[in-house]
Parts: C-alpha cells; sequence; structure tokens
C-alpha cells in the first residue's frame, strides 16, 4: 500500500456532559458549546463501544475508527500494534475539565478486566493544562493500608484523609497506574491518555447530589480487589522543557508519551517506531505537513498520523506545545 493511501487524520470530538464539568473548553479552547450546559470530557480518539471516533477530514470522512483498522490495518496502526490488539486500538485520548472534584476512584488492572469482562485495565497519565491556585489532585495512599482500614474510613467518611494530595500546575504530568485510588481536583484542564479502557469504580463521591438528589452509584465490591493498598510514589512525572524537542515524559509499556514546546519547525521521523502517533494540541496552532498532505489542529484537538508515515514536517503557528504519543515494541 502506498503511502499517499493514508494521510494525517482528525476525528470529530465527542463532548460529554459531567456533574462536575465546567465551561473551558469553551472559553480556554474557543470551541463552540451550549453556553448552558457543563462539559467534563472531550473524546479525542476511542474506540470504545457506542463512542467510536468518526473521522473529520480527507477522503475517509465519516469513517469510524474500526473502520479503518479493519482496512489498513498495520498501515495505520504499526505492524507490532495490529499483532498485539487486532481491530481495537489500544489507547483513548481524552481532554478533561474539571470545575468540581471528580469521584474518587479506581480501574482495575489488564489482568482483572481481562479475567471480568475480557478488556484492557486503565493506567493512564495525567497533563495539567491549566488550573487555578491551589488546585490539585487526589493520587494514592498516604501510607500502607489493609482493605479493612480502607473500608472503616469510607464507612467513617474520612477516607480523603488517607489520600495523598498533589498540588499542581501549568506543565506538570502525573502517571496513575491501574489500581491507584484517584481524583482530579476542582479547578483543573488536563490531557488524558490512557488504555482504552472505560471501567471505573467510583468508590467515593464527596456525598454530592445530582439535578434530582440522588446520589450516584458507587462500586464498592468491585474495587476491592482492584485497589492497591500500598502506600503510592512517584505519581509526578519529572522533565524539563526543552523548545523544539521531543521531551520524554514517561515511557511504559501502555504508550510513550512526551511534550514537544514549539516556535520554530521541526522534523520528525518515525521509521523505526512501527506505531501510529497521536498529537494532543494543548496550547496554539500546529500545522503537520507529509509528502502529499497538510493538516493543523489548534489547542484542544487532536490528530493521528498513521503508521506508515515515517517522515512529518511540523510547524508550529507561534508559541504552540504537543502531546505525542505512540506505543514501543513490548518487551519479549
Amino acid at each position: 500500500m502506498e503511502t499517499s493511501s493514508l494521510y494525517p487524520l482528525k476525528f470529530k470530538p465527542a463532548f460529554k456532559e459531567k456533574i462536575w464539568g465546567g465551561k473551558k473548553f469553551a472559553s480556554f479552547f474557543k470551541q463552540k458549546l451550549d453556553p448552558n450546559k457543563k462539559y467534563g470530557e472531550s473524546w479525542q480518539i476511542s474506540d470504545i463501544e457506542d463512542d467510536i471516533s468518526i473521522i473529520e477530514n480527507g477522503f475517509l470522512e465519516e469513517n469510524s475508527l474500526v473502520d479503518i483498522i479493519e482496512l489498513y490495518m498495520g498501515d495505520l496502526v504499526g505492524d507490532h500494534i495490529y499483532n498485539r490488539f487486532g481491530l481495537a486500538f489500544p489507547l483513548l485520548f481524552k481532554f478533561i475539565d474539571a470545575s468540581d472534584k471528580l469521584s474518587l476512584q479506581v480501574h482495575p488492572n489488564s489482568e482483572l478486566a481481562y479475567q471480568r469482562y475480557q478488556q484492557l485495565g486503565k493506567t493512564e497519565l495525567w497533563y495539567i493544562i491549566d488550573a487555578k491556585p491551589n488546585a490539585g489532585l487526589y493520587i494514592g495512599f498516604k501510607k500502607d493500608t489493609s482493605q479493612e482500614e480502607f473500608l472503616n474510613a469510607l464507612k467513617q467518611g474520612n477516607l480523603e484523609e488517607m489520600i495523598q494530595f498533589h498540588p499542581v500546575k501549568k506543565g506538570d504530568a502525573f502517571f496513575i497506574p491501574a489500581g491507584t485510588v484517584h481524583a482530579i481536583g476542582e479547578g483543573i484542564l488536563l490531557a488524558e491518555i490512557q488504555e482504552a479502557s472505560d471501567i471505573t469504580y467510583r468508590i467515593f463521591d464527596w456525598n454530592r447530589k445530582d439535578e434530582n438528589g440522588l446520589e450516584r452509584e458507587l462500586h464498592i465490591e468491585e474495587a476491592l480487589e482492584a485497589i492497591n493498598y500500598k502506600q503510592g510514589r512517584g505519581y509526578k512525572m519529572d522533565f524539563e522543557d526543552e523548545p523544539n524537542s521531543s521531551v520524554p515524559i514517561v515511557k511504559s509499556e501502555f504508550f510513550n508519551i512526551s511534550k514537544l514546546l514549539l516556535d520554530s519547525p521541526i522534523h520528525k521521523s518515525y521509521i523505526q517506531i512501527d506505531s501510529f502517533v497521536v498529537y494532543m494540541c494543548t496550547e496554539g496552532e500546529v500545522h503537520f505537513f507529509t509528502e502529499q498532505d497538510h493538516e493543523f489542529i489548534t489547542a484542544g484537538e487532536s490528530i493521528l498520523i498513521p503508521a506508515v508515515i515515517t517522515d512529518v514536517d511540523i510547524v508550529p503557528n507561534g508559541k504552540s506545545e504537543l502531546l505525542e504519543v505512540y506505543i514501543s515494541h513490548k518487551p519479549e
């Protein structure tokens, strides 16, 4: 198949109303949305059932992500990824606007998720795009904890006291392994890159009630086996910005994520990685030039570079910022 068959792909975002959502997709990203609604999530690229992304550019417009994986296979996602995941797209990309706290929750690891649902687990990374003063994330236990201690704290209403609070600022990144109890605090806009799973066990919702006066469902029993009760460490990623270069944030078996802070054009060669590459724009406007095609994204948008495209020129329109995501070969 010739390289010209595929091109940089953009997908229609799916905006999700949430009880904790806000208005920053409109105010910060300048997206045209209903001003009377609170949107908490913008799903960028997904093959989760009932939320499969649809292409919005080029001759593949209106085809779904699943359709084109079936058609292009390894040329789209990379041969090693297609051999490992088949027709499933392995990652889910979102922007999240939390004007209020999200629930304290946990996601199962892949072993438990496959045992229960024949699905992937959910390890994820959060990148902070904007945060109000004193905003923070709740991630991991302060000390080694037993299931009994966890249940007692839940019963007594002081579970929050057991969870680490991490103050955040723009540009911070946090890696959250499956099994980690966590929640996004209020006043935060972030990018979320995760395994392609929507399995969430809600364990505490701050005694919050919806518009009908009802509390949201909790999933305590399901969560007990999924939780890692050990003291949490190493969630915040350590990296330093370097202009016009891919700066690694995290390298893992699930995904590799780097940050690009751009004010000049750069050239990227992907010939060694055999993987799709997704760019999420967190600031500014960035143009992508391949041998035959040109596309651009602005803050709050994402683009997928098919694996068969091995060379791209990336040109910012003024100061801009990207997250770069791909999957490495799994170690034998």
